[in-house]
């Protein structure tokens, strides 16, 4: 390494310093450092259009014919079988008595969400959907301060109250509000987000200790086995896999389990690695935009009055998130 060295030339004017390379050095370093947080925006970048790109991909899905309860299993079914070559070399490492916490982990993060959010695009657009999901840091706040014993300071109660504000703008703007019966789907996303939030808070507090690519890998590869047994139930393998359609819907299933459930999860914890868990965190802001753009390409309604209360839901977790600043005496 050059760093702060020189070197002496000779020529017929006698000797001459060069700091050839030092600066040869220090532009080595410079574009090791540009290069790495392309790097990491660029993981950040495919990371949000992955997630952001899932619920049209349930959308798809329901279009072509398939039933929420199959799209929700194949997309688990598939990222268990995905992450299995990682949860077998996990599951030794993970002490026996944790299991069940792994377990419940992968139902509340993976399996019940999947379902609720399936269940509920047959009656909501994916766009909505999307934007709704970005409540979930919020109920990570809630559910802690509840069950987890975390405090609450007030700029966490006042983003708490703006993003709220935020959803129920956006509820009343598509109209879900005033129809009684377009009410319990986006309550259904909002049920799926409380469980997000308490799942975070659960590893946070019980799991934390251990890698989490192996919890996430062993909690998906755990939860597939139900979800089999869902797909059993509901009869998926006597189905019309003949049928182009009813095959379109099952592979942008599987594309969801693969990319939006697998894959993200492993660029997820590799992007956490590379930059902190504060720069991860911040693919919510990315997730509900490229969802509203799915939903404009495939001719959801999503105008300017939804954008906007997109916007106060965003501010509200960017208050709420945001660490108060320390006060000097």
């Amino acid at each position: 390494m050059y760093f702060f060295s020189t070197s002496v030339d000779v020529d017929k004017n006698g000797p001459r310093l060069s700091f050839m390379p030092f600066y040869r050095s220090v532009l080595k370093q410079h574009l090791c450092r540009v290069s790495k947080k392309l790097t990491d925006w660029l993981i950040f970048c495919v990371l949000a259009l992955i997630w952001g790109s899932s619920f049209i991909l349930m959308k798809i899905g329901l279009d072509n014919g398939v039933n929420p309860y199959d799209i929700a299993a194949v997309r688990i079914v598939a990222a268990g079988l995905v992450l299995l070559p990682i949860a077998a070399g996990s599951f030794r490492k993970i002490p026996f008595q944790k299991w069940p916490l792994v377990f419940l982990s992968g139902v509340l993060g993976s399996l019940l969400p999947a379902f609720l959010f399936c269940y509920a695009e047959q009656g909501m657009d994916s766009s909505l959907a999307g934007t709704l999901n970005s409540l979930t840091p919020i109920f990570v706040i809630i559910t802690g301060a509840l069950f987890f014993h975390r405090n609450t300071p007030f700029n966490k109660v006042v983003g708490i109250v703006i993003a709220f504000t935020g959803s129920i703008l956006l509820l009343l703007s598509k109209g879900h509000i005033q129809q009684s019966h377009g009410v319990l789907y986006p309550m259904l996303i909002i049920l799926a987000t409380i469980m997000y939030g308490f799942n975070v808070n659960l590893v946070s507090k019980y799991l934390s200790h251990l890698p989490s690519l192996q919890v996430a890998s062993v909690a998906l590869t755990l939860n597939a086995l139900p979800a089999l047994g869902v797909l059993f139930l509901t009869g998926f393998f006597k189905g019309p896999l003949q049928n182009a359609a009813y095959l379109t819907g099952i592979g942008s299933a599987m594309v969801l389990g693969i990319g939006g459930t697998a894959i993200a999860t492993i660029l997820f914890y590799m992007l956490v690695k590379r930059a902190g868990g504060i720069f991860a965190s911040m693919v919510t802001y990315g997730i509900p935009f490229v969802a509203i753009g799915w939903g404009i390409y495939f001719s959801e309604k999503f105008g300017w009055l939804q954008v906007g209360c997109l916007l106060v839901i965003l501010s509200g977790v960017y208050l709420a998130n945001r660490k108060p600043a320390d006060r000097k005496n």
